[in-house]
């Protein structure tokens, strides 16, 4: 009798559901979202043509970047676009990751502006650092440019030949333009969903 009982208010349930059409989703073939084209398609480009980058990309970029979350909004962040032709030959005295990208976004943190995990004294500035520069990829890739995160640098000489970066750590260089390479071969390659998370 109980088990009558149940099924009744499971079919009770699922009518409701089907009245209100909350279980559409789940019947309806699984679609990507607009998200997750440009991060399925977005690939590290390490060639690019010489075209400048517009003002408007340039703009859109770094709003991206600036809308990016930090630890507690502390925003201990701050990115310098290397665009110039003196400014871009400095920057290959520290780096051969330039790829010939008419534009490389530099982005580092001031970790004494950083929240600090009180737990164990975990400094968030690198990470914050790390989620603006993959906005900075995901907005690039939105906006059909090729792009790479590059942590091949010597610190030292930014520091040196760029006083700008005065009290910032240099965290990752971002080159950015229009590409002139295609995905490697293991683009595509990814563990299964299964293998790759756990739902507790």
């Amino acid at each position: 009798m109980k088990n009558k009982f149940l099924r009744k208010i499971s079919d009770l349930t699922h009518i409701h559901k089907r009245a209100a059409f909350s279980d559409i989703p789940d019947r309806l073939p699984s679609r990507e979202s607009t998200f997750q084209a440009i991060a399925r398609e977005r690939y590290s480009c390490r060639a690019f043509r010489s075209t400048p980058l517009t003002d408007y990309q340039v703009k859109h970029i770094l709003e991206a970047a600036r809308l990016a979350p930090t630890a507690a909004n502390k925003q201990p962040v701050h990115v310098w676009v290397v665009k110039s032709p003196e400014a871009l030959e400095k920057l290959k005295g520290a780096t051969d990751y330039t790829y010939g990208a008419p534009a490389v976004f530099m982005v580092g943190c001031k970790p004494e502006a950083a929240w600090v995990r009180k737990y164990d004294g975990k400094n968030g500035a690198e990470i914050d650092a790390a989620i603006v520069g993959t906005h900075i990829m995901l907005e690039a890739s939105a906006l059909g440019l090729g792009n790479v995160w590059v942590g091949s640098f010597d610190p030292a000489k930014i520091k040196a030949d760029f006083p700008e970066t005065e009290g910032y750590e240099i965290v990752c260089l971002f080159p950015v333009g229009h590409p002139a390479a295609v995905p490697g071969p293991r683009h595509g390659e990814r563990q299964d969903l299964e293998t790759f998370s756990t739902v507790i």
